[in-house]
């Protein structure tokens, strides 16, 4: 994810105006940071032994682990390796559901680090096994609070993140509803190496992009390189497919109307000699508007179908759905600007200028519940925001100070929400 421009402070991008949150910001941040130690220790235990995908069963035992004696409900998924954690305060009240994303990536880690992965191919490069150890961090502090808690927490600790859907998978298995009432909020924080440390941006509205895959597979007819004319050759289709894509986003959208389409992968022929019969690209389609999405959607195959057929070839165009545009609710981004300003400084908070062409799976979650999804700045202390590794990179690393400002965020927010839900301010 690129880090946007910063938005200066005092300007109507600032955090927005209102009544100051109900959570003793320092207090909370005095323990975040007093807690801080066990999360380091936690995240270097995760990212030595990384997972992929839905089945995690490594991980999983971790953070059950982590979370033993803390007096939380938890239940573990049926067809997932996750873990989902419910803290019922000592007053009745609402729910806020906190989450953190536990798979890594097949990347093969390149940072030096004395703790740096064990399993060959496999890194945690998106900073899962950070935010798993801040939620954690968040669950230790909150349930030290639990006789001031008027409703209940749950902790969604989900597998799955990278492309396989795992929050969808856990809303199924029922995570809206474990605490015994559906989830009447929800939060995130996803750590930021591009960003200054210990910062927190988020924005109403959009967020990030739905991001979709598709796959044209042309069909010509092969032969010998020596005589293209008797052939129907699919490469140079496909490379016309390829630049009349790109065009077609530029010359059919508004500049107004974000979306980026880039083709990451095109494959052919098996020898030098031959001409195959059938060459085939790929790339992803990020939107932030449904009605753009569908339209392209039809587009790729019109112009895959179009491009071919000038040329006496056939083409295949599929297109697979990927996560939804992620929306932050614009009041409970409100209260996480405030809630933020007030436990990590104002100068630590921000709104960001523009959503960003990423994407992520805590937009199931926020199509079900109101809530919001934010940037943790974890910009390593040695370099400059611009000139670190970005998240996926096989050289990204976190400033793990970081750690303590995320666990501060998390539960003054859930703090704050619960409060303002009750009319009473927590303590």
């Amino acid at each position: 994810m690129t880090p946007p421009p910063r938005a200066a402070h005092g300007t109507p991008d600032a955090a927005p105006p209102g009544p100051p949150a109900t959570t003793a910001g320092p207090a909370l941040l005095r323990e975040a940071r007093r807690l801080a130690p066990g999360a380091v220790a936690l995240r270097r235990a995760l990212h030595r032994g990384p997972e992929l995908g839905l089945d995690l069963p490594a991980t999983q035992r971790l953070v059950l682990d982590a979370l033993d004696g803390l007096g939380l409900d938890i239940r573990t998924g049926r067809a997932l390796s996750s873990v989902t954690a419910t803290l019922t305060g000592a007053a009745d009240g609402p729910t806020i559901l906190l989450r953190a994303d536990m798979d890594a990536l097949p990347v093969t880690e390149d940072t030096g680090l004395p703790f740096a992965s064990r399993t060959p191919g496999l890194m945690h490069a998106c900073g899962h096994d950070a935010h798993m150890a801040m939620l954690v961090g968040t669950a230790r502090l909150l349930a030290g609070r639990r006789a001031a808690l008027a409703g209940r927490v749950v902790f969604m600790f989900q597998p799955g993140e990278e492309g396989e859907h795992g929050a969808r998978h856990m809303i199924e298995e029922g995570v809206l509803e474990a605490s015994g009432s559906r989830a009447d909020a929800a939060f995130a924080l996803h750590v930021q190496p591009t960003l200054p440390a210990g910062t927190v941006w988020l924005r109403p509205g959009p967020q990030l992009a739905a991001s979709d895959r598709f796959r044209v597979v042309v069909r010509g007819r092969g032969g010998h390189a020596s005589a293209p004319h008797t052939t129907c050759d699919p490469v140079p289709v496909a490379c016309e497919i390829v630049l009349a894509l790109q065009t077609m986003v530029t010359r059919s959208l508004a500049a107004d109307d974000s979306a980026v389409l880039s083709v990451t992968r095109l494959t052919a022929g098996t020898a030098t000699g031959v001409i195959p019969d059938t060459a085939e690209l790929g790339g992803t389609l990020r939107t932030l508007a449904g009605p753009t999405r569908q339209r392209l959607h039809e587009a790729i195959a019109r112009v895959a179908h179009g491009v071919a057929a000038a040329h006496g070839a056939t083409a295949e165009a599929i297109v697979e759905p990927g996560y939804p545009v992620t929306v932050n609710d614009t009041a409970f981004t409100e209260l996480v600007l405030r809630t933020a300003a007030d436990t990590l400084g104002t100068e630590a908070v921000d709104v960001l200028p523009a959503p960003q062409m990423t994407a992520e799976d805590f937009s199931y979650v926020l199509r079900a519940v109101p809530g919001a999804l934010a940037f943790l700045g974890a910009c390593p202390p040695d370099l400059k925001p611009h000139e670190a590794p970005s998240l996926h990179s096989s050289r990204m690393a976190v400033d793990e100070d970081a750690l303590a400002a995320g666990i501060a965020c998390e539960a003054a927010v859930a703090l704050a929400f619960l409060a303002g839900r009750t009319g009473e301010p927590a303590r």
